[in-house]
């Protein structure tokens, strides 16, 4: 069962020309073909899945499994930080993957199933994070499932919409999963996404996958969503973008991801960077992701941040937000300014431009209870 870890560019998900035969505009992301955005464009559609269901291609993240024991557990452990014995079978935990300095190689959805446990990586790191992985965990137990494909459904009519195909989706509690069919192949459900709306993502075979699209599309209120619109989603939600808002030399607490460390490894330190996370939760960090509200401008990826003509920090993040009807932004400025509602100026094409601290998420999330 063991993968390779060689990097793989210039790939397509199954769903490749049922995205250009719907109209999607597609561009090169993590060496993926994916469609950036539908005919209706980024801001319709981001509308379409606050309002109903959205599906979304995310066939290029990693679906990772390892069939371990108990032992194993306690090895990933070493670099995943969260108690795993403490997991439920069918639950998710969002968490980090740690390095030797306190910073964050990735964040990933880890799930226990029957067999073990399974990991959802990012598509960019998801090679890098496997070799990282590798080092704890014996390779002949691993699994990179290359024969599957991986939907989110998202939005507040999604439970229903899925529930037509999947029957039993709607008993799922937030962050939990199953085993369910679909016609007659097994696919897992879980209830979880990251747009801030209730909803779905949904494992099933690449033979499987475009029919099932289909089937959901026959539904008025269901449409395809890009990448376009996933990004500003996210971004209303207050979500970490991996190789933006979080990076190999930002710690958790850093990035306000202190919750996705269990308490317990927070206590004992037994994991990787422990050293560094420990001294920042016990003395404080340097610098914090904030939520910024520009008062006007949109303020992109890269821009600085200022107060009274000091440099403070640095946006990570930012668009425009179509549910809350203006720009929205997250970065990182010095702690002692990193207080809600602190003025700061953004500088934008060599102009300074008035803004915000701003409590996330921009949004209020809608996560099932």
């Amino acid at each position: 069962m063991n993968q390779s870890a060689e990097k793989i560019t210039n790939l397509k998900t199954e769903l490749y020309s049922f995205h250009i035969a719907n109209g999607g505009k597609m561009v090169p992301f993590a060496g993926y073909d994916m469609p950036v955005q539908y005919s209706e464009g980024i801001i319709k559609e981001h509308q379409h899945v606050r309002s109903a269901a959205g599906i979304f291609d995310v066939s290029h993240m990693g679906q990772f499994s390892i069939f371990g024991s108990e032992k194993d557990y306690i090895a990933l452990e070493q670099i995943v930080p969260i108690d795993l014995k403490s997991l439920r079978v069918n639950q998710s935990k969002y968490s980090v993957l740690m390095n030797a300095k306190g910073g964050i190689d990735d964040d990933l959805i880890i799930t226990k199933s029957e067999e073990g446990i399974n990991i959802v990586l990012n598509a960019a790191c998801k090679h890098h994070d496997i070799t990282r992985i590798h080092e704890v965990i014996n390779p002949s137990i691993t699994k990179l499932h290359d024969n599957l494909s991986l939907i989110a459904i998202q939005g507040p009519k999604a439970v229903d919409m899925l529930e037509v195909l999947v029957n039993g989706v709607r008993d799922l509690k937030f962050m939990t999963g199953g085993k369910f069919k679909y016609k007659n192949d097994d696919v897992y459900v879980n209830r979880s996404g990251y747009t801030g709306e209730d909803g779905f993502e949904v494992s099933l075979k690449n033979s499987t996958v475009r029919e099932f699209c289909k089937s959901l599309l026959e539904n008025k209120e269901v449409r395809l969503i890009g990448l376009g619109a996933r990004d500003s989603l996210r971004l209303e939600a207050g979500l970490c973008l991996y190789g933006h808002d979080l990076n190999p030399d930002i710690s958790p607490i850093e990035a306000s991801l202190g919750w996705a460390l269990s308490k317990i490894k927070k206590e004992d330190g037994n994991f990787l960077g422990s050293e560094v996370v420990k001294d920042h939760i016990a003395n404080g960090v340097k610098k914090k992701r904030v939520g910024i509200k520009p008062d006007k401008i949109i303020a992109r990826e890269g821009s600085k941040i200022f107060k009274n003509d000091k440099e403070i920090g640095v946006v990570t993040s930012g668009g425009f937000g179509p549910s809350v009807n203006g720009p929205v932004a997250m970065g990182y400025v010095l702690k002692e300014f990193a207080n809600e509602g602190e003025a700061l100026e953004l500088e934008v094409r060599g102009k300074r431009h008035l803004g915000k601290i701003f409590k996330m998420p921009f949004y209020k999330k809608s996560y099932v209870k």
